[in-house]
């Protein structure tokens, strides 16, 4: 069966090479299906994939005469999954010198580190991606990812975070005032016309949607992480012309006050939330607005203060190990609140997948995870009619693990078939071809 398993892979990437018209259907016998939709997962389904899109799921295994058929009778095939917090770029902080790096690297360097790291991250099961705070680089990555030059999830990106003068996303905090560089204006807002100014000139540079930075952060020097630096007008302009362009609003944001604020200005989603109260996940859920918890960099940039405090930006690593720690605390009560919540870490180098395990050690059921990274990942993204879900009209991005991930959701760290867009990046455990181009 492994033998006929492989050559059924090496004639669907052949089919999918050749970009022929006449390429046959690939029909794929799902042993276990969670399809994104239901409750309880379905046994015994075929879907049929043609060019890159799902056309049918049908019940029981279909072998028909003009089809290439991919046996995964033994696994659990889910929708690809969907990480909505990524910073492409980014090397994990235990492994370089956080402001070495930001001053000796070019977006050029920082484009060739986002090609590796985009690849590992599709080889991990992350099919789409929602990358939240980088320059030119990442549009440039994400067009190279869809016009087919390199292997990646599909990428949707936000450029670099907007935020006022000395704020979290200032790239001058704690340097010699006397340097400069022309990108680190990009993101600095300081009044609401600036704010207006900067939304527009991201859509024209490439961004599909905006981030701000309303509060104080963590890993950078000398904000506090519990003060609202962004002022509430300065927040409604950015949403109101984001919207008005027709991208949504993400909100890196840390206290209760500061959230409801940006909640009240209409952000589309909150990016850790960490002091956030029941009161504010309230309104949270009143106005629809998304969680994104980002366990994962907690557990990351906790670590590296604790063993590694000099790599990390200057004054920081007192911050990470007072405040790492409350987000796990905080998550049962967003899951008791019944706010909508998807998946994201955060992270651009590392395991994307370790999100799942953080979220069911701290309330969530497995499926609840799975959901986050799929169907409620893709309908914060925008994109519900297109990713999230295994059904007709969707893309052929899928993924399968050997075991049952809502009895063993360590299985979703382990996956063994990657397709995106009907082409096959990972079979058996390994990297086809076309994932290592």
């Amino acid at each position: 069966m492994v033998r006929a398993q492989r050559l059924g892979f090496a004639l669907l990437l052949a089919a999918a090479c050749t970009a022929n018209a006449d390429a046959k259907d690939v029909v794929i016998h799902a042993g276990t299906l969670i399809d994104g939709i239901a409750q309880t997962p379905r046994h015994e389904v075929s879907i049929t994939i043609r060019n890159d899109e799902i056309v049918a799921v049908e019940a029981g295994f279909k072998t028909p005469a003009d089809a290439t058929v991919i046996d995964l009778s033994n696994a659990t095939v889910l929708p690809g999954f969907i990480d909505c917090h990524v910073h492409i770029s980014a090397k994990l902080p235990s492994r370089t010198n956080a402001t070495e790096d930001w001053l000796t690297h070019s977006d050029i360097d920082r484009a060739f580190d986002a090609a590796l790291y985009t690849r590992q991250m599709l080889q991990q099961g992350f099919t789409s991606a929602r990358d939240v705070g980088g320059g030119d680089e990442t549009v440039a990555v994400r067009n190279a990812i869809a016009s087919g030059r390199i292997a990646g999830p599909r990428l949707w990106v936000s450029l670099e975070p907007l935020g006022p003068t000395a704020g979290h996303g200032d790239p001058k905090n704690g340097l010699d005032p006397k340097l400069t560089h022309a990108g680190w204006q990009n993101g600095i807002v300081d009044t609401p016309d600036e704010a207006r100014i900067r939304v527009r000139e991201h859509k024209r540079r490439g961004a599909d949607l905006i981030k701000i930075m309303p509060s104080g952060g963590i890993a950078s020097t000398g904000d506090d992480p519990r003060q609202q630096l962004m002022t509430n007008e300065e927040m409604r302009i950015v949403v109101d012309t984001a919207h008005a362009l027709g991208m949504k609003v993400a909100a890196h944001i840390y206290p209760a006050g500061a959230i409801e604020n940006a909640v009240r200005a209409g952000v589309d989603s909150v990016e850790h939330g960490s002091f956030a109260t029941a009161q504010t996940f309230a309104l949270m859920k009143e106005h629809g607005t998304y969680l994104v918890p980002t366990l994962t960099v907690y557990d990351v940039f906790y670590a590296a203060a604790r063993d590694h405090p000099e790599l990390l930006t200057p004054g920081t690593a007192p911050k990470e190990l007072a405040n790492d720690l409350l987000p796990k605390k905080n998550l049962p009560l967003a899951i008791k609140s019944d706010v909508k919540i998807a998946y994201g870490t955060d992270i651009g180098e590392g395991n994307h997948a370790m999100e799942f395990d953080l979220l069911v050690a701290n309330g969530m059921s497995a499926l609840q995870a799975i959901f986050a990274a799929t169907r409620n990942a893709a309908d914060l993204i925008g994109a519900s009619n297109r990713i999230g879900s295994v059904q007709a009209g969707r893309f052929a991005d899928l993924v399968a693990v050997a075991g049952d991930p809502l009895k063993d959701p360590a299985q979703l760290q382990h996956v063994q078939f990657v397709m995106k867009g009907g082409v096959v990046y990972r079979a058996n455990g390994a990297p086809t071809a076309a994932g290592t181009n």
